[in-house]
């Protein structure tokens, strides 16, 4: 399968770029699985207020089916391998190491960059120290303080707000100040090298990404609510160039996207039963323009602009929980965010912004659940997500720790004339699907997750109008 950015730069540049979206959204749809399985294996034990040693490991197996935009279906198996320990002491000072192997193989002629079988994540996937003042010197000194400063240092997940704009593995330092209601959290840190880009022109976007994030940002409790605003900026410290060769010329693509953010939001507890949580951003920075123009049917190089950026970004959520004996969640979402007509693909370098012009595509990077089957980048991007999940069997024991549910997704684009990161005509519906999942947890050791999605693409979509489907089967055990 080869990444269209437009018809003419198929013929010029597939060859090199070939599958690379489709294995950024595999790793996106497999990400958002790990984090929501994940923790179900490790809540084994409670902290509590003593000094507590936890460790533990688990295997998982996972199956996974897709049909790719060219209804192409691959197929193949990932197999990982978790170790994990924490040492805390008192809630006041905490170590926490895991370390993860994962090995992912396909079936034959199924691999998107035609690698094959490989090891995907370093060993290494999360090892930070943490020390909270407040509880430090409560335990040592018998003091009580009405403020606390806690730092905690090493590679973690960062996750602000909805996800919208930052939910990544970082390595750094992230402190906290807390004053009764008020808490401000500062971040200095850069991603490890293994981190997938958003861009997936860039060569090893996949496997040796380079970027930084700083910020603060500021959350207050308000009784049931917690608003916050955040900055954040992000800096560009990869230093690749792409070289496509068309007839009669190279071009050379560099790349430098340089994003800062202003957010606002809140989230919180409208009632008993009803919580939200609301994201909006503003998006400035600069980026390096498209590295080309299309002459007389030919690809002609230009050369490429620092290009000023200003895009906007939007998610929010609302949760009904009844508090019924099935602990069911019904649950809305709505998520937009802008796009510019004058690209040819929403979050590349290689057929991005047109020289000379402000970028309005928003692009960010945070993870939010776009569906499985189509599971588009949030740029360009105006998506209704309806939800429901029970755990249907309670009363039954063998049971009772299974949940089902279901999301109904409804794409459309933001601006019509604007590209999202596949081909597609100037129109705004883009297609619906129904996922379903199944989460079970057959008994103290040992999970299952089912999920399931098939996308209905409207005639907005170039590639194929027939259906796409995903399959994920994963089994995990503890021990």
């Amino acid at each position: 399968m080869r990444i269209r950015f437009a018809l003419t730069i198929v013929l010029a540049a597939a060859g090199a770029a070939r599958g690379q979206a489709e294995l950024e959204q595999l790793d996106r749809r497999l990400e958002q699985i790990r984090r929501e399985t994940r923790l179900q294996n490790e809540q084994g034990a409670s902290l509590g207020q003593q000094t507590l040693i936890q460790y533990g490991a688990y295997a998982t197996f996972d199956y996974f089916s897709l049909d790719d935009r060219n209804h192409d279906n691959r197929g193949g198996r990932e197999y990982e391998l978790v170790g994990y320990g924490r040492l805390n002491y008192y809630d006041a000072q905490e170590l926490f190491v895991r370390l993860r192997g994962d090995y992912r193989t396909f079936n034959e002629g199924d691999s998107f960059n035609g690698k094959g079988d490989q090891w995907v994540y370093p060993i290494l996937d999360r090892a930070y120290y943490r020390f909270d003042l407040r509880n430090q010197l409560a335990r040592s000194e018998g003091k009580v303080i009405d403020y606390d400063v806690s730092i905690k240092g090493g590679r973690d997940l960062v996750y602000w707000g909805n996800g919208l704009t930052l939910a990544q593995v970082l390595d750094g330092g992230v402190i906290h100040f807390n004053y009764h209601a008020l808490t401000l959290e500062a971040l200095a840190a850069v991603t490890p090298g293994h981190t997938v880009d958003f861009d997936s022109s860039r060569p090893h976007f996949d496997n040796d990404t380079h970027r930084g994030f700083y910020g603060a940002m500021l959350t207050a409790q308000v009784g049931e609510q917690r608003p916050y605003i955040y900055g954040l900026i992000e800096r560009d410290y990869n230093d690749d160039s792409l070289r496509t060769t068309v007839p009669g010329s190279v071009i050379t693509t560099k790349f430098d996207y340089n994003a800062e953010y202003l957010g606002i939001g809140s989230n919180g507890a409208i009632t008993d039963e009803l919580a939200y949580g609301a994201e909006f951003v503003y998006e400035g920075g600069n980026t390096l323009s498209n590295s080309f123009n299309r002459s007389m049917g030919n690809l002609v190089p230009v050369p490429q602009t620092h290009d000023t950026i200003e895009a906007i970004g939007a998610d929010v959520r609302f949760d009904f929980l009844p508090g019924d004996v099935n602990h069911s969640r019904y649950s809305a979402e709505v998520l937009v965010t802008t796009g510019d007509d004058d690209r040819q693909v929403a979050t590349n370098t290689f057929g991005g912004n047109k020289p000379h012009t402000r970028d309005n595509s928003f692009n960010a990077f945070g993870l939010l659940d776009t569906g499985l089957a189509f599971s588009p980048q949030p740029s360009n991007l105006l998506m209704l997500r309806f939800g429901i999940s029970t755990f249907p069997f309670t009363q039954y024991r063998p049971l009772s720790r299974l949940q089902v549910g279901t999301d109904f997704f409804v794409f459309n684009k933001t601006d019509p004339n604007a590209p999202i990161e596949e081909p597609t005509r100037s129109e705004r519906g883009l297609g619906w699907e129904p996922d379903f999942f199944l989460n079970w947890k057959v008994t103290s050791d040992v999970t299952l997750s089912l999920r399931y999605g098939v996308f209905f693409p409207s005639h907005a979509i170039l590639s194929s109008q027939d259906s796409r489907q995903f399959f994920f089967g994963g089994v995990t055990v503890a021990f």
